[in-house]
């Protein structure tokens, strides 16, 4: 089976709706390799922006201005959502090992509303910093934390777009490509905090 074979399977389709000579022997779906080349696209956007962060914290060290770069505290707030998100990660986990569909949407649910309670939980973490005074344009690793928790924020709301349609359209077999995207999301967000504490 070639990759464009693959790319132009309809996996949304249930499995009998499909030729079932095409669909002989192990193969991966469309969707997992969509999903695949659109992990590796967003690990290296993150990536270079981290090794920027990473060198402009370091060009700021090796030149001594002090007032250049100012890091922002982690107030308890930011650990609450990294549990929220954790847990929302959990739930579709839950959802993919399910072989019951009403406990497998009841998961998946459950795990959009933490994603949703996890954005809800960084609007209130951005309001906070704003509030003491942490603006974007104050210094560079202000406008890195903002730039960095958006993206995030702007991939979370694509895993609510996936979620909604696998939920509204029943379309339980592609729960494990969304439980599988929520983690990947876990993965960038612990790297995202560990790179803005560690500073």
């Amino acid at each position: 089976m070639t990759i464009l074979a693959c790319l132009a399977e309809k996996s949304w389709e249930p499995a009998s709706d499909r030729n079932p000579a095409a669909s002989s022997g192990p193969r991966p779906s469309a969707g997992g390799i969509g999903l695949g080349v659109y992990f590796a696209v967003a690990l290296v956007m993150f990536s270079l922006l981290g090794a920027a962060y990473v060198m402009r914290m370091g060009l700021h060290a090796s030149m001594g201005h002090a007032d250049d770069w100012v890091a922002m505290p982690d107030p308890p707030l930011l650990w609450i959502n990294s549990g929220i998100l954790a847990a929302s990660s959990i739930a579709w986990e839950i959802a993919r090992r399910s072989f019951d569909n009403g406990r497998t949407v009841r998961a998946a649910a459950t795990g959009a509303a933490l994603g949703l309670a996890f954005l809800i939980g960084q609007w209130l973490l951005w309001h906070h910093y704003l509030g003491q005074g942490y603006y974007l344009s104050s210094n560079p690793a202000n406008a890195f934390f903002y730039l960095l928790t958006a993206l995030h924020g702007l991939h979370i709301l694509g895993g609510f777009v996936a979620a909604a349609w696998v939920l509204a359209a029943h379309n339980l077999h592609n729960v494990r490509l969304c439980a599988v995207y929520w983690h990947f999301l876990l993965f960038i967000w612990i790297l995202i905090a560990a790179l803005l504490v560690s500073t």
